[in-house]
């Protein structure tokens, strides 16, 4: 058996809020778009990794899911986000912690899911 990516769903009550943390502050790019079909989707990619996000009410009020993003840069990316979308910081992990475990991380949280940055 061969695999070369897993491409996880997310699913939002409201779109926009995905589109906002994946494209607008984590800088993915939306690589297919049906947002203006009756069941709103789309793909979302940067640096060979893909999500697709999915707007659903009925899923998204049973998951509220938690992923971590692994980067060579962690400052980098905090300085950033921290500048833009400081209202994306999640209120337990708003700077960036060495943890118990060795990784640098802090975490986001858009009303729907978390996402932990993550540094080894």
């Amino acid at each position: 058996m061969n695999f070369s990516k897993l491409v996880p769903s997310i699913f939002y009550t409201d779109i926009q809020l995905g589109i906002k943390l994946f494209v607008e502050c984590l800088e993915f790019s939306i690589a297919h778009n049906e947002l203006n079909s009756a069941c709103p989707f789309c793909v979302v990619d940067k640096d060979g990794l893909s999500i697709m996000l999915f707007e659903n009410k009925e899923y998204a009020e049973k998951e509220h899911p938690e992923y971590r993003l692994v980067t060579a840069n962690i400052e980098e990316v905090y300085e950033k986000v921290a500048a833009k979308f400081p209202e994306l910081l999640h209120p337990n992990l708003s700077k960036i912690e060495l943890r118990p475990w060795g990784a640098k991380e802090f975490a986001l949280m858009d009303g729907q899911i978390g996402i932990r940055v993550q540094q080894w």
